[in-house]
């Protein structure tokens, strides 16, 4: 019985180096390299929301855990440093949306600890200031998504104790909302937007218990959404792009570099995977080298994309990094 017990020790000490060395020369052969850059100077929290404008990243609001803000950080990616800027004209909230518009700032919708949000704010960063706008045209919400692509912004899906998939378009110069078409998929809360060549790409998310295997690709010239490949791992069917896929998710972040769409982080995971539009296929590069992490913030500018802040548990976080995707993973820079 002894020797026995000893060859499943030494089996299972065995089974798991070998498994150990497998996943390590996985993880080898993935590209990719984060970079830690300078810490947030606000509170730390999740739940925020953000918009690009020419060399700069604009973070708003947010939850600590105690407290929802409403202060505004931009970032400097240039000199690798934060300020503080006037703070949101609304309350503070979490799980806002936003997009920039026309060289400037949108923010909207949103959950402020009791109430669901429909009030709208625009910044316009010459003035340092914030204006009140029209009313979302749809319900009160959180946890929808906002972007803005071939000069034509919006907001859609979300949760107004409902799961929602509507999106509605803003006219700034007529500062009014028009409903538009949706896509055919199910609705959602907690998914994620990236824009590539002016094709907006709508990805994860949670309905109901169940995260969201459908990816769609919206065209704002012709108001049309086309579902794209699913995001699913799927072993059972004719295909093999799909057998290694671990994409689906929900409070993950995105942004797009290059031509190329990247979704990283979200609930239990901080892998980030990398999305061709020229082949609708995702490839997995090295995953974040910080904490896990979900409700984070994600932006992308001049080409370079950024990923911060965010939770896990109830510990919230205001450390910063730097995705590079076509460099190999490295410990001396973070």
């Amino acid at each position: 019985m002894i020797n026995l017990k000893k060859g499943i020790l030494f089996t299972a000490l065995f089974s798991s180096l070998f498994f150990v060395s497998c996943s390590n020369d996985e993880d080898d052969e993935l590209m990719g390299n984060w970079i830690k850059k300078s810490a947030f100077d606000g509170p730390a929290r999740s739940s925020a929301t953000s918009f690009v404008i020419g060399d700069f990243a604009y973070v708003v609001g947010g939850y600590t855990g105690d407290e929802y803000l409403k202060d505004l950080w931009i970032y400097n990616s240039t000199g690798d440093y934060w300020e503080q800027k006037a703070d949101f004209g609304g309350v503070g909230r979490s799980s806002a949306s936003s997009f920039a518009l026309n060289e400037k700032g949108y923010v909207g919708l949103g959950y402020d600890g009791t109430n669901k949000l429909k009030d709208f704010y625009q910044y316009d960063p010459s003035s340092n200031s914030w204006t009140q706008k029209a009313d979302f045209g749809g319900t009160a919400r959180y946890a929808a998504v906002g972007f803005q692509a071939g000069g034509k912004a919006y907001f859609g899906t979300g949760y107004d104790g409902n799961y929602l998939k509507d999106f509605y378009q803003y006219d700034d110069q007529a500062n009014s909302w028009t409903l538009v078409n949706g896509f055919s998929g199910n609705k959602r809360r907690n998914a994620t937007v990236f824009v590539i060549a002016d094709k907006a790409y709508l990805v994860t998310g949670i309905n109901n218990g169940t995260y969201q295997e459908d990816f769609w690709e919206f065209d704002p010239s012709t108001d049309t959404w086309t579902r794209k490949r699913d995001i699913d791992k799927d072993t059972d069917d004719d295909y093999s792009y799909n057998d290694d896929y671990a994409i689906v998710r929900s409070n993950a972040s995105s942004f797009s570099i290059n031509g190329l769409g990247y979704v990283v982080g979200g609930e239990s995971t901080k892998t980030i995977w990398e999305y061709n539009p020229s082949t609708d296929l995702w490839e997995e590069r090295t995953p974040m080298e910080g904490a896990t992490r979900t409700d984070a913030v994600a932006f992308a500018i001049n080409n370079r994309g950024f990923y911060m802040l965010g939770r896990i548990g109830s510990s919230y976080f205001d450390d910063a990094w730097e995705f590079r995707p076509l460099e190999e993973q490295s410990d001396d820079d973070n």
